[in-house]
This record gives structure tokens, sequence and C-alpha cells, in this order.
């Protein structure tokens, strides 16, 4: 961002509060004959659409929406409960050719596909304040700072689970929504500014077309302080606590930390208790919800102490790609001086153009680049590596000679 792009958003009026909106909180949708009513209303609409979902992430199991919330011109404002209405693919179809302004809509676009709504094309308010250098780049942060207005806060982490919502709950929900298309004008005008306007519109169209994530392989190796679990048979444990738990949370639909903690499961992987007595013993299990079932947990514990050695987990994921960064040195030094030349090259141009560097290339193409890179690293033959790994035209442009010339450096 330029000085003087810093010091024109700098004049931004002080933060106001936004009038108190409770006498117009739309009523939540929870009926078809609400729901028909709503996509005709939307139908007629005109211009972008805003769009927000709230999930009960810490409380339910999985990430599906709990409240949808929608605002458009001529339509006003609608908040639509997708467990009473699990089809929105009518809504969805009415508002397929607008554009859709969501604030981190990595995070959305999941849950709304669960739903049925897909965009076919959308503006990202976080990922376009990435690009545009913003330092914070939360929605209330971005709505004060650009707009001059501040957001209620407080709710983000409700269970929004909860029936009835509560009426600050719900005027927090549409608030989300009420400022999204504004602040959406003006992030396009500081983009084009910037000349950065055609490479977000590169990054929402990716957002747009990407596929559903695939499942993670080996979930349970993302429980909390699993590092500190060294031997194969202890990691089976881990495995065996983590799938039992994870089945029990998905049949009761609640977030597997309530379940039982990820720290109870680390404690009886380093243990390996004997019998139920023992597991008793351990933090986690003395708590209600460990005791309850601590039959059922010991027996995850006796299938892992079961296992024939050659069944037992590895002390790694299978590799698809490079190892970790911190092992090139020993593997491969040649490798390890091209990652850092390159990672150099890209920090230095990410500061210059005011982006976070993850923004500009994915580390993990960075990597993929430097451990095997092309055999004559010349811009052409990395920009063909990088748009392989999925990189947008823009990026390529942005970096594949930086990185020729790093590959190089590295090299001598």
């Amino acid at each position: 961002m330029t000085d003087a792009q810093e010091t024109a958003i700098d004049e931004t009026p002080a933060p106001v509060p936004l009038l108190d909106p409770r006498e117009g909180i739309p009523p939540v949708i929870a009926s078809q004959e609400a729901f028909a009513a709503t996509v005709d209303a939307f139908a007629s609409g005109t211009g972008p659409v805003a769009v927000d979902a709230e999930r009960a992430s810490g409380y339910r199991y999985g990430q599906r929406a709990y409240l949808v919330q929608l605002r458009r011109a001529g339509a006003g404002t609608a908040l639509i409960d997708p467990v009473a209405c699990p089809d929105l693919s009518p809504l969805g179809r009415v508002i397929g050719d607008a554009e859709w302004v969501l604030h981190a809509a990595g995070q959305d676009l999941p849950c709304l596909g669960e739903v049925g709504m897909r965009p076919a094309a959308l503006f990202d308010t976080e990922l376009a304040g990435r690009l545009a250098g913003f330092a914070r780049v939360g929605l209330g942060a971005m709505v004060e700072k650009v707009l001059g207005y501040t957001l209620e806060k407080g709710h983000s982490a409700v269970d929004w689970s909860t029936r009835p919502l509560p009426e600050p709950w719900l005027r927090y929900a549409a608030l989300d929504v009420e400022l999204l298309v504004d602040l959406r004008d003006a992030l396009e005008e500081e983009l084009a500014g910037q000349g950065k306007l055609a490479w977000a519109r590169q990054e929402f169209s990716a957002l747009a077309a990407a596929p559903p994530p695939l499942p993670r392989v080996d979930p349970w190796r993302r429980t909390s302080g699993v590092h500190k679990v060294r031997r194969r048979r202890q990691l089976a444990v881990v495995r065996e606590l983590w799938t039992t738990r994870d089945r029990i949370a998905r049949e009761r639909d609640v977030s597997p930390g309530r379940v039982l903690p990820d720290a109870a499961i680390v404690a009886a992987a380093l243990a390996v208790p004997a019998d139920t007595r023992a597991l008793a013993a351990l933090p986690g299990f003395n708590q209600r919800a460990g005791r309850a079932r601590l039959e059922t947990w010991q027996a995850a514990v006796d299938r892992a102490k079961a296992l024939a050695e050659r069944d037992l987990p590895q002390h790694t994921a299978p590799a698809h790609g490079p190892p970790p960064p911190r092992a090139w040195a020993d593997k491969d030094p040649a490798a390890a001086a091209r990652l850092s030349a390159a990672r150099a090259a890209v920090t230095a141009l990410a500061e210059e153009l005011g982006m976070p560097q993850e923004n500009l290339v994915s580390p993990d193409s960075v990597r993929r680049v430097c451990w095997e890179p092309p055999a004559d690293p010349t811009p052409q033959s990395v920009a063909q590596v990088l748009t392989a790994l999925g990189a947008r035209p823009w990026q390529v442009e942005q970096v594949s000679a930086l990185l020729a010339g790093a590959l190089a450096r590295g090299a001598g």
C-alpha cells in the first residue's frame, strides 16, 4: 500500500456505532412458505448479494451452517434457519448469476455448498484486504477502518445451534451482512488504485471454482500435543482413541473435544494404562465426560496394545511432497540453499507489493519448486511448474523470473 493510499484510508471518519437495528431485525425464516417468499424477494433484488453463515464450531460435530444471512438491494436482509429449511438450492439458483460478497469465503463456502448454495462469482472482502495490504483483515476491523462504523462484537463463538436464537445474536448476524456490499465497493476502488484489481478477480474466480476440500489423510495426527508421543505403540493409542472419540462425537453430534479432550488422549498414549483403574487416574478421564466411558476408552487402548508390529502407525504420515524444510539441510543441502534464496526473494517482493507472502505465492509451491526444480530453471520452465501447482496467472507473472533467479543463486 502506498503512502498516499494509507493516508487516504487514515482520513476515514472516526468510528461511530451503527444505528440500533432492533426494530428492523427480520424474523428467522424457518418454514417453507417463508422461504419461498424469500426466494421471490431475492430474485427481484438487484446487484451483489452479501452472504454469511454461522456454524457451531466447538459445540457440534462438523462445520454445518446453523444460520445463513443474506442481504441484497431491493430484497432487504434475510436470516434463514438451514435446519428447518435444509435445501436452499432454490435461493442459490435465483441469485446464482449475481456476485456474492463474503468475508473469508473459504470458511463459509463448504457449509453453504452443503445446503445447495454455490456462487458462480464472488468477492471476498477478507482476501481483498490482504491483497491491499491491510494489517488487520477481520470484518469488524476492516469495516471500522474503511467505512468508519463499529460492528457489534462478542457473539462469533457462541453455539449457533441454539434454538430459539437470542435476539442479540440475531442482531449481530444481521449486521454481518449490513455493510458487506459497501465494504466491497470501497475495497474494489482501493485495489484498482493499487493496480491489483485484476489480481483479486483471479483469486476470487479460483475460490468460486475450487472443488470441496479432500478429507485429511490421518486426521488423528492433528491431535494437539501428539508431538510428545514418540513410540509407534503409543501413536497407535492416539489413533484408536481419536477414532473412537470421532465416532461417538458424530453419533451424538457434539464437538469431539467435548467428548474427550486432546490432552486426555495424549496422556493415555504416554501412559498406556493397563486397566480402567489406571486410566481413571489420568488427566481428562477423571472428569464426568471421561468417566462415563472408561470401559470404551480402555477398550481402544487395549486394541492398540494388541496390534501386531507391522500394523502400528509410522512416526510420520506418508509423504506426498517435499520433507519438512527443517530436514532439508541434512537430506539435500543444495535444495536447502535454493529454498533459502527463494524465500528471501519472495519476502522482498511481497514487502514491495504490500501483501503477505502466502498471498503472493503459495509457500507449498515454493517448496516444491525448490525441492525438485526444472532441469533448466528458466522463467518459462518455472512458470509451467507453478501453473501445474495451481498458481494464478498474476502470481506466475510476478514470481517466475524471481524464483528462476533464486534457483540459480541457490545452485551456486
